[in-house]
C-alpha cells in the first residue's frame, strides 16, 4: 500500500509539535489535500485538537500497545482514503519507555512504518551551536529516519542565513520555520493541554497559523518526501490483525454478540466535557464487531438512554465538573441502579472510575456526590500517581481471564480501593501493584485500555452485553 506520510517530531516535550501539526493539518486541508492525522501515544488530547482542524477524527498509533504489524495495519486502514498521513511525535523524538529505551516512542513509530520525519528545532537565540544539535540526532540511531528540519521561534531575516548552514555543514533539508506565534499559544494543565473547546476563537487562530506557515513552509518540498515514503505489505499486515481477531472471537458464543431478536447490542457511551478521553479506534472497534453506540452526557442529560445492553464510562475532567455531576441526582441514580440493582455491564476508566464512587473530594477540597456504584471515595492528591505503560497480569473481565494487556495510566486522584483483580508491571524496573475492580458486570479502575492491544477486551464487553440482554428478555 503507497501511503504519503510524515512525521513531525521535536528534540523535547513543549518543542511546539501541537501547534506546528495543527496548523499544516490546516494548510493541506486548504490546498484540497486529504490529510489524516494520527499521535503517537497514549495521547487524547492532541488527537482533540488535529480532530477539530479535519472535522473529523484523528487516531493514535503507540507500538506498545500493538507491536509492528498491528500498528502499521491501523495506519493502513486509517489513511487509506487520504492523501497523506500526519502524524504528530511525542515528548523528545528518542524518548520511549525508559532511561534505557527509545520503544514506543516517536523514533520507534517512525522506524516501524517507514516514516519521513521533520525534526522541530528550537532556534531562538542560537545561531552554530544549532549544528551539533542536530548532528546529534541525526547520528543517534542507525535508521533515524530524519529526513528533513524545521526552526521554531526564529524570525524571517535569520532563517535564510540558518537554513544555508545547516544545509551547507549537515547535508540535509530545512524545509521552513515558524516563527513565534502569541496569539495561538496552546495553554496547559495538570493532564495536558487544556481542551479545544476553551480556546477562543480557535478555528480563526488555525487559519491564521496556516497562513504563517504558508509563508514559511516549503510546502512542495515536505510534500515531495512524504510522496517518497516506501510502500506497506498492507496484506500480510492486516492477516496478523485478523488472526488475533478470530482468535477473541472464538471464545465466546456467536449469539452472545448480539440481542435475542438478532439485533444490534446498544452501548451507552458517557461522552460531554467531563468524559471525553477516548482513543477513536476502540469504539469503531466495537462497530466493526456489531454494537451500536448510544451517546449520552452524565453532566446535561437527566435519565440513561433506554434499552442499554451495557455501559461505557471513560476518562476525562470529571474533578473540573464534580458540581454539575453532583446536581444532576437523577443521572446518578440511574447509573448507580442499572450497575447495582439490575447489573448492567458498566466498564469505567480513569475518571469513569471515579464517577462510579460514593464521592469525589475535588482540587479545593470540597466532598461532591457520585454515582455510588462503589461505597468509597475518590480524592486529588496533587501529583502524578501512576503514570505511564504497564502490563496487566492475571486478571478478568466480565468473569473471564482475557490473558496480559498493555495500558497506561496517568491520574493526578486516587481511590480508597483502586481494585485488585489484575497485577499491572512497569515494561521496565521491578516496580508493581494490584488495579482494576472487575466482577460478571463490573469492570472498572485507572488503567486506560487500548482495545487492539487485546481484542479480547471488546469481545469479553460485548459477551457480558450479550448475555445481559438474553436475561433480560427473559
Amino acid at each position: 500500500m503507497k501511503i504519503n506520510r510524515l512525521m513531525i517530531a521535536a528534540p523535547a516535550s513543549g518543542s511546539g509539535k501541537t501547534l506546528l501539526t495543527c496548523g499544516l493539518l490546516r494548510l493541506l486541508t486548504r490546498k484540497n489535500i486529504r490529510p489524516a492525522s494520527f499521535k503517537c501515544g497514549p495521547d487524547f488530547i492532541d488527537p482533540m485538537f488535529h480532530s477539530k482542524v479535519l472535522g473529523t477524527r484523528s487516531r493514535n498509533l503507540d507500538t506498545f500497545f500493538t507491536g509492528e504489524s498491528v500498528t502499521r495495519y491501523l495506519l493502513e486502514k486509517n489513511a487509506a482514503d487520504c492523501d497523506a498521513a500526519v502524524m504528530e511525535g511525542v515528548m523528545g523524538y528518542y524518548d520511549g519507555l525508559s532511561m534505557e529505551s527509545s520503544r514506543a516512542g516517536a523514533s520507534d513509530l517512525a522506524s516501524v512504518t517507514d516514516t519521513p520525519v521533520f525534526l522541530l528545532i528550537p532556534a531562538k537565540g542560537a545561531s552554530r551551536s544549532l549544528l551539533p544539535m542536530i548532528k546529534g540526532f541525526l547520528d543517534f540511531q542507525k535508521k533515524p529516519c530524519i529526513r528533513g528540519i524545521i526552526l521554531n521561534r526564529v524570525n524571517g531575516m535569520l532563517y535564510p542565513r540558518l537554513k544555508e548552514m545547516i544545509e551547507k555543514e549537515l547535508h540535509i533539508p530545512v524545509v521552513g520555520y515558524l516563527p513565534v506565534v502569541k496569539d495561538c499559544v496552546l495553554e496547559s494543565r495538570h493532564l495536558g493541554l487544556i481542551l479545544p473547546e476553551e480556546i477562543q476563537s480557535l478555528q480563526k487562530k488555525l487559519d491564521s497559523l496556516a497562513d504563517i506557515l504558508e509563508k514559511t513552509l516549503d510546502l512542495r518540498q515536505i510534500l515531495e518526501i512524504a510522496e517518497n515514503a516506501p510502500e506497506l505489505d498492507a496484506a500480510a499486515d492486516a492477516e496478523v490483525w485478523n488472526r488475533q481477531k478470530q482468535e477473541a472471537l472464538a471464545l465466546v458464543p456467536e449469539e452472545t454478540l448480539r440481542r435475542p431478536d438478532g439485533g444490534k447490542l446498544r452501548i451507552g457511551l458517557a461522552r460531554d466535557e467531563a468524559f471525553c478521553f477516548f482513543y477513536e479506534d476502540n469504539l469503531q472497534l466495537l462497530r466493526d464487531l456489531g454494537a451500536e453506540l448510544e451517546e449520552f452526557s452524565p453532566l446535561h442529560d437527566r435519565h440513561l438512554p433506554d434499552g442499554l445492553d451495557a455501559l461505557l464510562l471513560h476518562g476525562g475532567y470529571p474533578e473540573l465538573h464534580a458540581e454539575e455531576l453532583e446536581g444532576n441526582s437523577s443521572m446518578r441514580r440511574d447509573v448507580r441502579e442499572a450497575a447495582v440493582d439490575r447489573k448492567l455491564p458498566v466498564m469505567a476508566e480513569c475518571g469513569g472510575f471515579l464517577y462510579l464512587h460514593e464521592s469525589l473530594k475535588d482540587m479545593e477540597g470540597k466532598v461532591r456526590k457520585m454515582a455510588g456504584v462503589f461505597p468509597e471515595s475518590s480524592y486529588y492528591t496533587g501529583h502524578l500517581n501512576r503514570f505511564g505503560y504497564m502490563t496487566l497480569k492475571g486478571g478478568t473481565l466480565f468473569g473471564h481471564p482475557v490473558g496480559e494487556i498493555r495500558s497506561h495510566e496517568f491520574h493526578y486522584y486516587e481511590s480508597e480501593n483502586p481494585g485488585d483483580t489484575f497485577r499491572a508491571e512497569k515494561p521496565s524496573g521491578t516496580r508493581s501493584w494490584r488495579c482494576i475492580r472487575s466482577s460478571d458486570s463490573v469492570s472498572a479502575g485507572f488503567p486506560h485500555l487500548y482495545y487492539y492491544a487485546n481484542p479480547e477486551i471488546p469481545v469479553r464487553l460485548l459477551q457480558a452485553a450479550g448475555v445481559f440482554a438474553g436475561r433480560r428478555e427473559t
